[in-house]
């Protein structure tokens, strides 16, 4: 007797338990437990995309005003000498050409697709890139590390063969910069590179600039100290060159 006194009945702590349920509701309502994992999976933000799979992107844009829409789009497809190399943020050669392009009321807005150390091969596994952006005008330089690596010739001039055509495929004007190598390089490697150029020009019928540095290369101030990048400085004579390859496809 004592000791069923003491000890409650099964259904005596079920009552206490659901009379403690009913009182916790009472207090805190019927919102529903914050779940953030849940939400998110549930609700994703529209404009975050999820850390575990990045979307793949061009370099930095090189620019002074808004983006304005997508057939205005120059974009500058290259190495280390587009990129803009040892020079400051801003100085590159895409950069200064914006610049130019801003200052006589182009609405053109200029891309700055150049990586650093990038093959002829390399620009041709992100190309996919370039064209999904639909640009209007292409400015092609590639070239430069395969020479100095010393690679066939013929890999090199077919790589850039492959650019122009998907290029020139996907609707957007293309013009071609070409580049040099040191003499230490031998007169007869360095003969067949440079033929390469106006030889894919000729090919493709696209307008093209036989020497990306002229009127850079060896000019004091112009270029820096290891004999291959243009200084911030020299990028700007390179971004006039340049804005006179693309002056008869320019429009106002």
């Amino acid at each position: 007797m004592n000791q069923a006194r003491v000890a409650p009945s099964l259904s005596a702590v079920v009552f206490i338990a659901l009379a403690s349920l009913a009182a916790g509701l009472s207090l805190t309502g019927c919102k529903p437990a914050n779940n953030n994992a849940e939400t998110t999976a549930s609700v994703p933000a529209p404009t975050q995309p999820s850390p575990s799979s990045p979307t793949p992107t061009l370099p930095a844009t090189a620019t002074q005003s808004p983006p304005p829409s997508a057939q205005d789009l120059i974009i500058c497809f290259g190495d280390s000498l587009t990129a803009g190399f040892g020079t400051d943020l801003g100085q590159s050669y895409p950069d200064h050409l914006q610049r130019l392009l801003d200052a006589q009321g182009y609405s053109y807005h200029v891309v700055n697709a150049g990586i650093s150390g990038n093959t002829t091969k390399d620009g041709l596994e992100r190309i996919h890139l370039v064209i999904a952006r639909h640009p209007q005008i292409v400015v092609v330089e590639f070239g430069g590390n395969d020479g100095l690596r010393g690679l066939p010739i013929e890999q090199t001039q077919a790589n850039l063969s492959s650019m122009l055509s998907q290029l020139q495929a996907s609707g957007a004007e293309v013009v071609l910069a070409g580049i040099t190598l040191p003499p230490s390089y031998g007169p007869d490697y360095i003969k067949k590179f440079d033929a390469m150029y106006p030889a894919l020009a000729k090919q493709h019928h696209v307008r093209f600039l036989p020497f990306l540095l002229k009127d850079v290369y060896n000019v004091p101030g112009d270029m820096q100290e290891d004999a291959t990048h243009a200084t911030a400085q020299g990028n700007q004579q390179v971004a006039l060159n340049v804005e006179a390859l693309l002056k008869p496809l320019l429009k106002k």
